[in-house]
């Protein structure tokens, strides 16, 4: 069940009506999130739902031993399991095929054809997700961040419906104190939800999903029947579509928990106005970011040893979280890029320290060069992470360097490719000042704009919805 279909909608109505009348009784409120939240992600799948649960009573018995435990080798060795535990699901989930995949062809290449195991091991939806909120937890407590939750709050957070399936990932302290008390319908930001569900909505159908199927898809999948022209519009085109589905998703998950009454934390904030590919990861899935520096980078050291003991962090931390996203060595090599990138900024800034040279000054002229080519080392890396072998990115590079001539990219495609680099220039007030707008208008004229912004997109998005990219992660 995605967000913008006809299923959800039915879904959502109910919950939400019948939500309110409970949330003035926690008591009832809870279970009944608890039990829509399974019935949401069980809908493709119900199997997955018993993953689920125990993910949930897993952490949550770990989180209540380790709070127990003292300092020492109890403790430690409650930490490894929990931590193991997750990773060790995560990993027979997600992992399993990828890396028979690998050893298999590494055999085969030293012509040894031992067999292996052979097993279809099915992705569940969402674990990639539900798995960084539960380490995150247990995590915390075992820091004395935060103190265990009840058992049913725990549940509600780990399933909250909403964050599920594709994020925000949000942390217990984060969600948890909000269900300390009931939600008050009287402080709803119904406003500021709508604008961002309809937003969502605007940029997954009218933008994403159309680029896809027009361009980005044939480009990929054919990169030789296409000209050096049309294979740079299909990498531009495939930068602005995972930014307008994924940050889609994430406006429309956080508009769709505004309306039952909860705040998550902030997703992307224009990331291809970024000067460097360091503001890059501050704007991109933010979420994801803090959380592979709070529970990976420092944990690994961070920056307090030596620069080739800081650089060995961020390549291992990148690497990592490209294999996050998927099982194939593609995406390690998207996070190499990146790990690389971030690794080059900072010998950089550190050799000009060491020779006394003061930081350049901020100009007009070294934020566009900055945004330029930090942009197109995003590109450079997207290539790995959209195409689905190195043999098809490597397809994709030639072409792009045969210059080829010919090819022709249709006007509205090359006008949405710039719509969805220019969104991100607008200034952060500009976005504000619409939503309160907005909030200003009548009931009537807030209904009147939102009924309008669904006939366009119903009459100039693309046919049927395509699951968000990151629903395979």
């Amino acid at each position: 069940m995605i967000f913008p279909t006809i299923q959800f909608a039915v879904f959502f109505v109910a919950v939400f009506s019948v939500s309110w009348l409970l949330m003035p009784k926690p008591a009832l409120w809870k279970p009944f999130i608890l039990a829509a939240s399974y019935v949401f992600y069980g809908y493709t799948d119900y199997r997955f739902v018993l993953l689920l649960f125990g993910s949930t009573v897993f952490n949550q018995v770990m989180a209540e031993a380790l709070y127990r435990a003292r300092e020492g080798r109890a403790r430690n060795v409650l930490t490894a399991v929990a931590v193991g535990g997750n990773l060790a699901a995560l990993g027979w989930f997600k992992y399993y095929n990828f890396f028979l995949d690998s050893v298999t062809g590494l055999l085969g290449k030293v012509h040894l054809h031992a067999p292996l195991p052979l097993l279809q091991v099915a992705l569940p939806v969402g674990i990639s997700f539900f798995t960084f909120q539960a380490l995150s937890y247990v995590i915390d407590v075992q820091r004395r961040a935060i103190e265990p939750a009840k058992p049913i709050d725990f549940a509600v957070y780990l399933a909250f419906f909403p964050h599920l399936v594709a994020g925000p990932i949000v942390r217990a302290s984060e969600f948890i104190p909000q269900l300390k008390s009931p939600r008050d319908r009287r402080e709803i930001q119904a406003s500021r939800a709508f604008f961002l569900i309809v937003g969502g909505l605007v940029k997954k159908a009218v933008i994403a999903d159309f680029l896809a199927t027009k361009l980005v898809d044939s480009v990929f999948d054919n990169p030789a029947h296409h000209s050096a022209w049309q294979v740079l519009m299909g990498i531009y085109g495939y930068a602005v579509q995972i930014f307008c589905d994924f940050s889609a998703y994430s406006e429309m998950a956080i508009g769709v928990a505004l309306l039952l009454g909860f705040r998550f934390p902030e997703n992307f904030n224009a990331p291809y106005s970024a000067v460097s590919l360091q503001d890059f990861w501050r704007r991109w899935h933010m979420s994801l970011s803090r959380w592979l520096r709070d529970y990976l980078y420092i944990p690994l050291g961070g920056n307090r040893g030596s620069e080739l003991f800081t650089y060995r962090n961020l390549m291992l931390t990148m690497l990592l979280g490209g294999l996050w996203h998927g099982a194939a060595w593609t995406f390690v090599v998207w996070g190499a890029i990146h790990g690389t990138g971030l690794a080059v900024e900072r010998l950089l800034a550190q050799r000009r320290h060491a020779r006394g040279v003061a930081p350049p000054r901020d100009t007009v002229a070294r934020r566009v060069v900055g945004r330029f080519v930090t942009f197109h080392v995003v590109c450079l890396a997207w290539v790995f992470f959209r195409a689905d072998s190195f043999g098809t990115a490597m397809a994709v590079f030639g072409r792009l360097f045969s210059f080829a001539p010919g090819g022709f990219v249709a006007a509205n495609l090359l006008l949405l490719i710039a719509v969805g680099i220019a969104i991100q220039y607008l200034p952060r007030d500009a976005t504000h000042r619409l939503q309160r707008g907005f909030s200003r208008l009548s009931l009537g004229a807030q209904g009147a704009l939102l009924a309008t912004s669904l006939v366009a997109v119903s009459t100039f998005g693309n046919q049927g919805v395509a699951a968000f990219i990151y629903f395979r992660f």
